[in-house]
């Protein structure tokens, strides 16, 4: 079956939309390799989040530096996997960047980026997931990781808007963009199926799926 779906499957999108839990499943689903961001090994992320002036620019540079080499390690890997899934695209980075720098801060980290310039494998299909920020907010407050607790609405409105922005010009690979605010593509059997079969059919161009959820 694998062979029928995209080689390369990225999943975007903010902070709590699902795209971490969606990828494991897609992984599960294809029996494929799975590159996964790691939040959990960032020592700086919890700083970020009780002091974000304090804590960005050491936070930034380990999630580069971290996503530089998972992408070095994905170029080497095994070419003739039948689908690998990865939750994020290693441009994401630098919008995170351009959102908690400082003009500073941003030139530094600018340069450190120029010279960690990695050719990364191009997906085959981004699915960026999106939902309004009252939504993402709960579903933070329900997965219960005790440094995102102290994350404001303002902040994550601000993503969610560089979100918008930058897939609203990106046209590297093809794109199927996703309204994930009213369904469950974990827990739900038939809100997954349906993004699948997207998933499948999707090869060119921008796409988009805003499907109604499923009755339970």
């Amino acid at each position: 079956m694998s062979q029928d779906y995209p080689a390369y499957i990225v999943i975007e999108g903010p902070i709590g939309v699902g795209k971490t839990s969606l990828a494991h499943r897609l992984a599960q689903e294809f029996g494929s390799e799975l590159l996964l961001e790691g939040p959990e090994e960032n020592p700086f992320l919890e700083r970020f989040y009780q002091d974000p002036r304090a804590g960005a620019l050491p936070t930034q540079l380990f999630f580069l530096m971290q996503r530089v080499r998972q992408m070095r390690e994905l170029s080497q890997g095994d070419m003739f996997s039948p689908v690998r899934v990865a939750d994020f695209l290693i441009e994401k980075d630098y919008l995170f960047a351009q959102l908690t720098l400082d003009e500073d801060e941003l030139a530094l980290y600018e340069q450190v980026y120029a010279q960690m310039t990695v050719d990364a494998p191009t997906p085959d299909l981004v699915v960026y997931l999106q939902a309004p920020v009252d939504v993402l907010m709960r579903r933070i407050a329900g997965r219960g990781r005790h440094y995102e607790q102290t994350m404001d609405s303002a902040y994550l409105q601000r993503l969610c808007d560089a979100y918008t922005e930058f897939f609203y010009h990106y046209n590297d690979a093809p794109l199927l963009i996703v309204n994930a605010s009213e369904i469950d593509l974990v827990n739900r059997e038939p809100d997954y199926q349906a993004l699948l079969e997207r998933i499948r059919t999707v090869r060119s161009g921008r796409h988009y799926f805003n499907p109604m959820p499923f009755a339970m």
